[in-house]
């Protein structure tokens, strides 16, 4: 999470941008009943998948604490500013619309679909630097609690994608995957 609170602001500034755009792709959808939206998941979904999509971020989120405690990992939580809040938020935004957004393999195949969902979890969850560190030069960190924090990050990103290509969520919403991030995010925090 973001130390400089200058990146902070940047971080939020952006996401509440992209949240700006989101919502107008939104109601023009709604106000004109397009079908086409050039922003992917600019939709409506039912109140049952904003459920389904926190209840499963919490459990994950239990898990993971769980996993710490059993695993005796816990004091090795990094401390954070209370302004890294924002910028966890803002970063799940971001993160939610790059990646099940447009980071999608969409319309040629389930089997292609659930790859590329694959993939990219395996992408969001490297992304997050907690196997490598650049701090004094490029050096691997490879102990227990980088990997199982890894592994969480890959979870949540195969949650946040079957919430995106769940049944109920016929539109295909990015909303409830928005929802997820920002609950396991503040819970994180």
């Amino acid at each position: 999470m973001a130390e400089n609170p200058i990146q902070v602001l940047i971080y939020v500034v952006l996401a509440v941008y992209v949240l700006h755009l989101y919502r107008t792709q939104y109601r023009k959808r709604t106000a004109t009943a397009e079908s086409d939206t050039n922003l992917p998941g600019a939709t409506a979904c039912a109140g049952s998948v904003y459920a389904y999509a926190v209840i499963g971020a919490l459990v994950i989120l239990a898990l993971e604490t769980g996993g710490e405690i059993a695993l005796g990992i816990v004091a090795e939580q990094s401390q954070v500013y209370a302004y890294s809040v924002f910028a966890a938020l803002a970063e799940g935004v971001i993160e939610e619309v790059i990646f099940r957004g447009y980071l999608v393999v969409d319309n040629r195949g389930r089997r292609l679909l659930w790859a590329g969902c694959f993939a990219m979890s395996l992408l969001f969850a490297l992304i997050h630097a907690h196997l490598w560190s650049f701090e004094g030069g490029f050096h691997w960190v490879l102990n227990t609690k980088s990997f199982f924090t890894t592994g969480i990050l890959f979870v949540n990103s195969l949650w946040f994608y079957a919430i995106r290509f769940m049944p109920l969520n016929r539109e295909r919403s990015l909303f409830p995957c928005i929802l997820a991030h920002a609950i396991s995010n503040i819970g994180v925090y």
